[in-house]
């Protein structure tokens, strides 16, 4: 665990964990906007830092995107309930539907609104930005799943793929190339929404561990930057699980992450989504392509050695090890245990 344990820390980790289940478990819009309210207070007052002035501006930042997001959101649900009640008309409400749709995939960051995220991503600390890409996306996902808008969600998908992979090639910063990552699997996660929810609850929690796996490493190394990887002094076996950690997030087979994206692939080949199912397979090896660079940087580079690395690898390399070798389960045991068809 990379968490602080302070007391007022494990608070707001409660409220915000509390505040997700009450969002999810709700059965009125309302409801579940008080829940994304309370869940945005708990994570601000994490996000700021008072020696770190750009800290406080990403904090700041993330407020005004979340707070014009809430308030659009707020607005349409009291519009949608006046044009309900005065007037009986399709158009309307395809209209309110379409609006709530672009909020939320606003409030998530997901294309073509997701100039704000990779902003904020650069100037978070690792456990923040571990929150951001995984546990932050669970109330504007189950809503936008309610509430689909399947025109919207198209386009937001095939964008979210393309800008993921595409922007993320030419960035030398970690913090933003796994906020491009996060983009483009926000595109699979838009598109497992539309076709199995079951489905979606597995791709999810296996990236949230993936993605946890990797983020523990960058934090316990204080890795920043491509270039603090040509002096990562580990051994081999290390260097090797936390290159498996990558490909399986990429869903390269036999890993974990390629089991949801091989059951994706096969309902979008049933649905006949024969054109955005090429896109997401073309950009998802691009998003490959840069996953390479982050590991071939520690494998193929000479490594300085530094007395302070002994203290992380005596550390946390077991547990590490340990860990990330489990994304390597064969697929047969994982289709043993999840039968979704």
């Amino acid at each position: 665990m990379f968490i602080n344990f302070n007391i007022h820390k494990i608070l707001l980790y409660f409220i915000m964990i509390m505040s997700i289940l009450y969002s999810i478990s709700s059965n009125t819009w309302i409801n579940m906007w008080i829940g994304m309210e309370i869940n945005l207070m708990a994570f601000i007052p994490l996000m700021s830092k008072m020696s770190n002035l750009i800290s406080s501006e990403c904090m700041m930042k993330y407020f005004l995107i979340q707070a014009f997001t809430s308030m659009n959101f707020i607005f349409i649900i009291f519009l949608s309930n006046f044009l309900n009640k005065w007037f009986y008309m399709n158009f309307y409400n395809y209209m309110i539907n379409i609006l709530i749709n672009l909020t939320l995939i606003m409030k998530m960051g997901a294309a073509p609104f997701f100039f704000w995220f990779p902003k904020v991503m650069k100037g978070l600390n690792w456990l923040n930005c571990f929150i951001l890409m995984s546990w932050q996306k669970i109330i504007p996902m189950i809503m936008i799943s309610m509430f689909m808008n399947f025109k919207i969600i198209n386009f937001s998908v095939f964008f979210s793929i393309i800008c993921g992979s595409i922007l993320g090639l030419n960035q030398s910063n970690l913090k933003l190339i796994m906020s491009y990552s996060s983009i483009h699997h926000m595109g699979w996660m838009m598109i497992i929404l539309k076709i199995n929810m079951n489905l979606w609850n597995i791709y999810f929690f296996i990236y949230l561990y993936l993605n946890y796996m990797i983020i523990y490493f960058f934090n316990m190394m204080q890795l920043f930057h491509l270039t603090q990887l040509y002096l990562l002094n580990t051994n081999l076996f290390m260097k090797m699980t936390f290159f498996m950690n990558f490909l399986s997030l990429s869903g390269i087979p036999p890993f974990l992450g390629f089991f949801p994206k091989w059951i994706t692939i096969n309902f979008l080949m049933m649905f006949n989504m024969n054109m955005i199912l090429f896109t997401m397979i073309m950009f998802s090896l691009i998003n490959f392509f840069f996953y390479l660079r982050i590991t071939y940087s520690s494998f193929f580079f000479y490594n300085f050695k530094f007395k302070f690395m002994k203290f992380y690898m005596n550390k946390f390399m077991n547990k590490m090890n340990f860990y990330s070798l489990m994304s390597s389960f064969n697929l047969i045991s994982i289709i043993l245990f999840f039968n979704i068809y």
